[in-house]
């Protein structure tokens, strides 16, 4: 029953309860099947390739062997809080989003901004010196860069809207995002730069997107013509309607045939006797539909 209810949701849910629901079903997921390995282990964490396979790699050479990630990552939390935050973000901006901008814009800077953040997250991290160690290992998940695209791009696009925060009182969008942009930078010298690094990223191409959408050009189009045909390819196809028809024989045909012509010679019989008014609906059709054929 709350399966189905859940199901039942997410159909007809808007993209931000379906970016949500995904997000929550990928962190429970991924937690049952670290307890099933846990469980059948010998001690060994044997779990973390789970990770591994879906959180981006910094390093070129591992990003070739799983390309899928820099799409998975973004959705992909190890901790509660880590997904509790990103979740609460996601759902207070993309609905101030919705206000303005429709579903499948969400959608396009979600998946653009969190791709933006881990480009630039594995560009840095290639580039600078002071990542060269870690940069065999280092891994990026979680959906704060994509995240802060929406956040970023909705305060661009309304600046001065309004919220009532906790303890602080109304604070405009524009003030939020500027805190938020300035503690990720002067955290990049901490111990989750690659982090700070992809939400950057992310915001990013929340700015620039809404540069591009004032300007006349909505360049999420492309990413959600793909995601639109990804969808239609997942769904089920239609059966086909087979009907067998038993093929007519020379046989048949001559007798159908000869029946017809004999019908059509009685009409005329009729016409000849009674005239033409004395006919029927139906004969008065046959001989129309008749007269027709070449």
């Amino acid at each position: 029953m709350i399966l189905d209810e859940l199901k039942e949701s997410f159909k007809k849910g808007s993209v931000l309860t379906r970016l949500i629901y995904i997000n929550l079903a990928v962190f429970v997921a991924v937690k049952l099947i670290q307890v099933v390995f846990f469980l059948f282990s010998t001690g060994q964490p044997g779990t973390f390739f789970i990770i591994d396979w879906l959180a981006v790699p910094a390093s070129v050479t591992d990003l070739l062997s799983r390309p899928w990630t820099i799409f998975t990552y973004m959705f992909l939390h190890e901790g509660l809080l880590h997904i509790l935050f990103n979740i609460l973000w996601l759902y207070w901006f993309g609905r101030i989003f919705l206000e303005y901008l429709d579903g499948k814009k969400l959608l396009g800077v979600y998946l653009l901004g969190g791709l933006a953040g881990a480009l630039l997250y594995i560009f840095a991290f290639n580039f600078f010196p002071a990542f060269a160690q870690v940069l065999p290992v280092s891994r990026a998940l979680g959906a704060s860069a994509a995240v802060l695209a929406v956040v970023i791009s909705i305060s661009v696009y309304v600046p001065n809207y309004t919220l009532n925060l906790v303890f602080i009182g109304p604070v405009r969008l524009k003030y939020i995002a500027l805190v938020m942009i300035i503690l990720d930078l002067i955290s990049i010298s901490g111990s989750n730069a690659g982090g700070h690094i992809a939400h950057l990223g992310g915001a990013l191409f929340g700015w620039f997107f809404i540069r591009q959408y004032r300007q006349g050009r909505d360049i999420t189009r492309g990413i959600n013509t793909l995601v639109e045909k990804l969808a239609n390819l997942m769904k089920p196809g239609r059966k086909l309607k087979v009907e067998y028809r038993k093929t007519r024989t020379d046989y048949e045909y001559n007798r159908q045939q000869a029946e017809r012509q004999q019908r059509i010679d009685d009409i005329l019989d009729k016409i000849s006797k009674s005239g033409y008014d004395s006919l029927t609906k139906e004969e008065k059709e046959l001989l129309f539909r008749v007269s027709k054929k070449p």
